[in-house]
C-alpha cells in the first residue's frame, strides 16, 4: 500500500502568471514615465520618480480592475500608495546616510579618536588634532541630561496616569506646550536665569540643563502613552493581592511598561543628540578634554561640526563631515543598545 504525502501549499505566494503580470506593470510604469518626461516639459530625476509611481499605480489599478474587478483595482491602488509612502520615507534617510559616509570617511582616522584640538586648528592638516574632546563632551552632556530628565519625565507620566490628582490638567497642558519650545529658547532661559546671575561661567552643566528642558516633555508624553496601554486588570490584580498603589506601580506596572519606557528614553536622546543652539550659548565649546562638567568650557560634536564648517577650508569641511559621521555612529550605538536592553528577556 502506497502512502501519499501532500506537499504544503502557500496560497499567499504569487504564481508565475501573477509575477509576470506584476513585472509587466512595472515595465509599463518605467516606459510611461520615460515617455512622459520626453514629451512634456517635466524634466529631472524628481520628474522620473514621481511619474513612475503615478504611472505604476494607475496601470496596476486599471489592469487588475479589468481582470479581477473593482475590488482588486482599489486594492492595487492603495497598495501602490503604501509603497510610495514607504519609498518616500526611506529615500531621504538613505540619501543622508550615503552623503555623510561619502564625505565623512576620508576624515576618519585612528588619531581622530585619540587627540583633541588643544594644539590644532580646524584649518590644520587632518593628521593634526582630533575630536576626542567633542565625543567625551557629547557623552557627558547626554548622560547628565538623562540623569536629570528621566526621573522627572517618568514621575510626571506616573502622576498623569496613576495618581490623576487635581493638577493633572495643568501639568498635561504644560508638558504639551513645552514639547514645542524651540531649543534656542531653552538655551536663552538657562543663560538668563542661571548662567548670568548665578554661575557666571560656561560649563557642561549649563548645556545639560538646557537639554534637560528639551528632553523632559518628550519622555513624559511618550511614557504617558505607554503607561496608558497597560491593562487596568493588572493594577486591579495587584490591589486585590493586598498591594498598595505604589507597590503595584513599582512591581507590576513599570516592569510591564519597561520596553515602552526605554523607547521614550530613546526618543528623548534623539531629541537632544544633535542640538546646537543651546550648546553654542552655554558650554563655551572648549578645544580640549574637560572631565569636569561643572567647571570650564566643554566641547561637543555639534559645536565641533559648527566650528569646522565656519572655518571654510577643505580640511575643516572634511573634519565637519567626519564629526557628523561620528555623531550618527554614536546615536546608532545608543539606540541599538537601548533597544537590546528593552527587548531582552530577564529571567527571575
Amino acid at each position: 500500500m502506497t502512502t501519499f504525502t501532500p506537499t504544503p501549499q502557500k496560497p499567499w505566494r504569487a504564481s508565475k502568471r501573477e509575477r509576470g503580470f506584476d513585472f509587466a506593470i512595472l515595465l509599463g510604469g518605467f516606459l510611461a514615465s520615460y515617455l512622459l518626461v520626453a514629451l512634456t516639459p517635466m524634466k529631472g530625476k524628481l520628474a522620473y520618480f514621481a511619474l513612475f509611481f503615478i504611472s505604476y499605480a494607475l496601470l496596476a489599478a486599471l489592469l487588475k480592475g479589468l481582470t479581477r474587478g473593482s475590488a482588486a483595482a482599489k486594492d492595487a491602488l492603495v497598495s501602490s500608495l503604501v509603497v510610495v509612502g514607504a519609498v518616500v520615507t526611506v529615500i531621504p534617510i538613505g540619501s543622508i546616510l550615503l552623503t555623510v559616509l561619502q564625505k565623512g570617511l576620508p576624515g576618519i582616522s585612528f588619531g581622530l579618536f585619540t587627540h583633541d584640538m588643544a594644539l590644532a586648528t580646524p584649518t590644520d592638516p587632518l593628521s593634526n588634532g582630533g575630536l576626542l574632546h567633542a565625543i567625551t563632551g557629547t557623552l557627558t552632556l547626554v548622560a547628565l541630561a538623562l540623569i536629570m530628565s528621566v526621573p522627572i519625565g517618568i514621575l510626571t507620566a506616573l502622576y498623569l496616569t496613576e495618581i490623576k490628582g487635581r493638577f493633572t490638567g495643568p501639568i498635561r497642558f504644560l508638558v504639551q506646550a513645552m514639547s514645542g519650545v524651540p531649543s534656542i529658547v531653552a538655551g536663552l532661559f538657562i543663560l538668563s536665569a542661571v548662567l548670568y546671575p548665578i554661575t557666571k561661567a560656561y560649563s557642561g552643566l549649563m548645556g545639560a540643563l538646557s537639554l534637560t528642558i528639551l528632553m523632559i516633555p518628550t519622555i513624559a508624553r511618550t511614557s504617558e502613552e505607554v503607561l496608558n496601554l497597560i491593562p487596568n486588570e493588572l493594577r486591579e490584580a495587584g490591589t486585590a493581592l493586598g498591594g498598595t498603589q505604589w507597590r503595584t506601580v513599582a512591581m507590576i506596572v513599570l516592569p510591564a511598561a519597561k520596553s515602552g519606557l526605554i523607547t521614550a528614553i530613546i526618543l528623548g536622546v534623539a531629541r537632544i543628540a544633535g542640538e546646537t543652539a543651546p550648546i553654542l550659548l552655554l558650554t563655551g565649546g572648549g578645544d580640549k578634554v574637560n572631565p569636569n562638567a561643572f567647571n570650564g568650557p566643554m566641547g561637543s560634536l555639534p559645536y565641533y561640526i559648527w566650528k569646522s564648517f565656519n572655518a571654510g577650508s577643505p580640511e575643516a569641511i572634511t573634519r565637519a563631515w567626519a564629526g557628523l559621521l561620528v555623531l550618527l555612529g554614536i546615536v546608532l550605538i545608543l539606540f541599538t543598545s537601548a533597544r537590546f536592553l528593552g527587548t531582552r528577556k530577564i529571567s527571575r
